[in-house]
């Protein structure tokens, strides 16, 4: 296990395990316990939020030999559990749509879907990144979803349910996955740094979970840069948000917050300049421009609304988000909208500049030099 990265290592193997999707653990096991299972489930949500983890619970746990009657956690001890942890059962089919989107691959699950299981009560097919089926495809698999044998069960994940056409919605029950908060986040994190004898400030665990943008398994592989960072450190000594910044590329709030102050005091030289020094300093201009349209979002959040306590700001000091209301109020919501329009599309510019920091610049210029 010590090769492996840290969200396939610490993988949930048990519904009590998943993190922030109670609303559809609770209907699963409930569906599991009354021996209610459906032929075909739809799972949609962002990614890293648990949609394939939950799908391989949800097959260990309907073939599970240990699991009595009325009971839903798979026991992760019997041979069905094991082959489906180490990825070696022959019931459970897992097919990535992405690099399998034809219709002849879905033409070789519908023959086979007609063969009882090898070995278990259900054959299970998890189709993940279900919406890159192709248009034939999707109708080949239509007829499959429709009147399936009683020993098919099909899961399909996707990231985009806008692209799936109706009729397959239509034929499974669909559970809605969220993003995960930052709490949620950092109290999985905080666990598997216990685990792995890795001592390290909250402070620095809030801003890997801010930079996961929901994403459990992201944040995870924030981590596990995190630790890899650790093994030159001393023993025993704390990993600090100080220095793990430069390891994720992030730039300090506080330089943002410089750069604000002088668009509100409309500088332009001495803007252009600091976006030169910083760039020649070694920062890269993609996640500087990255970071500076965020902080301007909380900027306008704060305008809207000076009193809100919005999860935007969580994760910020009180003296940063004292800042960031005194930038607030000398903007005005309509100035804001602009500055934010303009940056948008000079980060988008900067993907085909010959010259990185030009699009950056012209925006400084236009906002600064705009007439009121």
């Amino acid at each position: 296990m010590k090769n492996l990265v840290l969200y396939r290592k610490y993988r949930p193997q048990t519904f009590k395990e998943i993190i922030g999707q109670e609303h559809i653990v609770k209907t699963l096991s409930n569906a599991i316990s009354r021996d209610m299972i459906s032929h075909a489930y739809l799972f949609s949500g962002p990614r890293g939020s648990g949609k394939t983890t939950l799908a391989r619970i949800f097959a260990k746990s309907i073939n599970c030999h240990n699991r009595k009657e009325g009971e839903y956690e798979p026991c992760n001890k019997c041979n069905s559990c094991l082959e489906i942890m180490e990825g070696r059962s022959m019931d459970l089919i897992e097919i990535d749509a992405a690099s399998n989107r034809g219709i002849d691959e879905i033409r070789e699950i519908r023959d086979g879907i007609k063969f009882s299981p090898i070995k278990e009560k259900y054959k299970i097919f998890i189709l993940d990144e279900a919406h890159q089926l192709s248009k034939e495809a999707f109708n080949a698999l239509l007829k499959t979803l429709e009147e399936p044998p009683a020993h098919a069960v099909f899961i399909l994940a996707t990231t985009e349910i806008h692209k799936m056409i109706p009729t397959i919605i239509s034929r499974c029950q669909r559970f809605d996955f969220r993003k995960l908060t930052m709490e949620e986040i950092v109290k999985r994190l905080e666990f598997i740094c216990q685990k792995e004898n890795i001592k390290i400030d909250k402070k620095a665990l809030e801003l890997i979970a801010l930079n996961s943008q929901g994403a459990m398994r992201d944040a995870e592989s924030l981590l596990d840069q995190v630790l890899t960072y650790a093994g030159v450190m001393k023993e025993n000594e704390t990993i600090k948000v100080e220095d793990i910044k430069d390891l994720l590329g992030i730039v300090d709030i506080n330089l943002i917050s410089q750069f604000v102050d002088l668009l509100i005091e409309k500088k332009a030289s001495e803007a252009v300049f600091f976006i030169n020094n910083i760039f020649e300093k070694g920062y890269d201009l993609n996640e500087f421009i990255k970071s500076l349209i965020s902080y301007l979002r909380q900027v306008m959040i704060m305008k809207i609304n000076p009193e809100i306590i919005n999860p935007i700001i969580i994760g910020l000091t009180k003296e940063e988000q004292e800042k960031i209301r005194i930038q607030a109020s000398k903007f005005k919501e309509e100035e804001l909208k602009n500055i934010l329009n303009i940056f948008l599309n000079a980060e988008n510019k900067m993907k085909y500049s010959p010259i990185l920091q030009l699009p950056l610049e012209l925006a400084v210029v236009e906002i600064t030099l705009k007439k009121e």
